[in-house]
């Protein structure tokens, strides 16, 4: 039976052995958080805190921190949702598909909305300061709600056929805000609230803000999904949940989801902005104190038995990195049926999802060239680019897939040994200058501003690379060098400064690493080379391609640039970027002397 809350969630996943209860005394400040990160880490249960200190009401989190888990709760309606996905994307497979197209009567028959009366979630008339105070790095500037879902309407068109659901955090308080009247609602750009934000100001009117927390877990997950233009959430989290979503009218504003736990209602008005911040984010590093818009609060409420839900997002993987698994293998073959020749295209998790994509294509635009080079690939690179949060990628390597069918995209180390050994440095890096950037990747040259490099290699092999270094064969400039990986060379460089990396380049012959196509300049090439999750995060967040993207032997020509050696990259920290998340060493030694032997936390982590 389809979950009408998320307390049926929970008593459901407790009695299967997938959630266990805390019943120890816990800080709702980094305390839980610190557990969590533990227990998301060792693959453990879902957390149920009964005991939290700065909340009165039950925490649960880690919902979704095992694939398996995520798609038990969400067994009442997956199929349905896969099969509405395949009619709404690629008509044509349902006619290979006659079970997926017997599913479409059901799944029709939960996506539109319902409405009640009442409402489990207006239950109990409450106050902001009356919420729980989850912080979960030492440096937030407050406590945040982590699984929001931020529900607005167009106001040109009310009702659901244009709404928005979206997870945008939400400060509660600190900084500016006044306490039981404001909360900051922070949205990064390309995302569908900031197109009712820009209709409401055109109108110089309020847009109104209704903010869900709890509820069926489908609700959750339809808040992050990349639904293709004009398929509101709401409905396909009725697909999703194997049961249509329920809503209760209000005196004023859009109506409220009826058996959410918690519904902050509110309004941001024209020209109110206050920083909001800083947050520890999902790439690993802190999204700074920034202006952004204030929900000014009209009324808050919660049910009878309500539970408050919260992740906790940091370097990945983390919980969030499931939600983008389960939207990757929902929405991964959707990519082939939009951008023609487009096999696959791999986010990359470990480098905080939007600084790297890595695309497997199709090179058919002149089969009877004898000398292959890059052509139908960048057509498919600006279309992949062009593609909902997909334009926010700072570097999107693309291969030909004709060259090697069985190579997979979230094969990293394949993907980079396969382009590595094609690439042509002088010819196959293509930049994009002064565009836009993910708003939480501090490596560009202001909020939201930087830019972006396609990669693109196809043809046959050009070089074999290397997986060692010889002893004795690396100039003075590269002795603490380490291999990330064959044909990548890490190097411990001194402290960034302007021009550092360009007398780098400079000072070496443009031969002088032969089998190492891609250099990294970082300032611990021990750490980086370490893993590939090591790896991956220190290149990809540390750097912006336009200004960290060097080479041995560079050149420019006809307004393109190439080089004749190595790539070299500057993923050094540089001043201005974000600092890296840390936990409190008093919260640490806390949290781990109670998961000792027969201590309250002992076997979860």
């Amino acid at each position: 039976m389809a979950y009408t809350s998320l307390r049926e969630c929970v008593d459901d996943l407790e009695r299967a052995g997938m959630l266990r209860v805390v019943d120890a005394e816990l800080d709702a400040d980094l305390e839980v958080a610190a557990v969590h990160r533990r227990v998301f880490a060792a693959g453990g249960p879902a957390l149920l805190f009964r005991n939290a200190r700065g909340s009165r009401f039950p925490l649960v989190s880690n919902l979704f921190g095992a694939k398996e888990r995520a798609y038990y709760m969400l067994r009442h309606g997956l199929e349905d949702a896969r099969a509405a996905i395949a009619a709404r994307v690629a008509p044509g497979d349902l006619l290979r598909s006659p079970l997926s197209a017997a599913m479409l009567p059901r799944a029709l028959a939960h996506a539109f909305p319902r409405f009640v009366r009442g409402g489990a979630s207006l239950a109990v008339a409450s106050r902001v300061a009356d919420l729980p105070r989850v912080r979960a790095w030492p440096r937030d500037g407050g406590p945040f709600i982590t699984l929001p879902q931020v529900y607005t309407e167009h106001p040109d068109a009310p009702g659901f056929g244009q709404s928005n659901l979206g997870m945008y955090r939400v400060q509660l308080s600190g900084n500016d805000y006044e306490l039981n009247r404001e909360v900051g609602l922070h949205y990064q750009i390309h995302r569908g609230i900031g197109v009712h934000h820009a209709a409401a100001k055109a109108r110089s009117e309020a847009l109104w803000v209704n903010v869900f927390v709890g509820g069926p877990p489908a609700m959750s997950l339809a808040a992050v999904l990349p639904l293709p233009e004009g398929t509101p959430e709401v409905v396909f989290a009725g697909v999703l949940a194997g049961r249509a979503t329920r809503w209760a009218r209000t005196d004023d504003g859009p109506p409220v989801h009826a058996d959410a736990d918690f519904v902050i209602r509110g309004r941001i008005v024209p020209g109110v902005l206050k920083r909001e911040g800083p947050f520890g984010d999902h790439l690993g590093y802190y999204s700074e104190a920034h202006p952004f818009p204030v929900l000014q609060i009209e009324s808050v409420s919660h049910r009878d038995d309500a539970i408050w839900p919260f992740t906790v997002v940091g370097r990945p993987p983390q919980e969030d990195s499931v939600f983008g698994e389960i939207v990757h293998e929902l929405f991964g073959a959707a990519v082939a049926n939009v951008i023609p020749g487009v096999r696959e295209v791999h986010a990359v998790d470990e480098a905080g999802v939007h600084p790297l994509l890595l695309a497997i294509g199709s090179e058919r635009y002149a089969p009877y060239l004898s000398t292959a080079r890059p052509m139908e690939l960048l057509t498919q690179a600006n279309a992949i680019l062009g593609q909902g949060q997909l334009s926010l990628a700072k570097y999107l390597f693309v291969v030909d897939g004709a060259a090697a069918p069985r190579l997979r995209a979230s094969d990293v180390r394949a993907f980079f040994a396969h382009l590595l050994e094609r690439v042509d440095p002088a010819r196959d890096l293509h930049f994009q200058t002064n565009t836009t950037v993910d708003t939480l990747d501090y490596s560009g040259t202001a909020l939201n501003e930087g830019s972006k490099v396609v990669v693109a290699a196809c043809g046959e092999k050009k070089r074999t690379l290397a997986t060692h270094v010889r002893e004795g064969s690396l100039p003075n400039a590269l002795r603490e060098a380490r291999v990330a990986m064959p044909g990548v060379l890490v190097v411990s460089a001194p402290a960034w400064e302007p021009g550092s990396a360009e007398q780098f380049c400079a000072s070496l012959p443009e031969d002088a690493i032969e089998g190492f196509p891609l250099v990294v300049l970082v300032d611990d090439a021990e750490f980086t080379a370490r893993t590939l999750a090591n790896f991956l995060w220190v290149t990809f967040t540390r750097s912006d391609p336009a200004r960290h993207v060097h080479g041995m032997g560079a050149f420019s020509r006809d307004k393109a640039w190439g080089c004749r050696g190595s790539i070299v990259i500057d993923a050094r920290i540089k001043p201005g970027q974000a600092a890296a998340l840390e936990e409190d060493p008093a919260v640490t030694r806390r949290v781990e002397s109670l998961a000792v032997a027969r201590g309250p936390l002992a076997g979860l982590f």
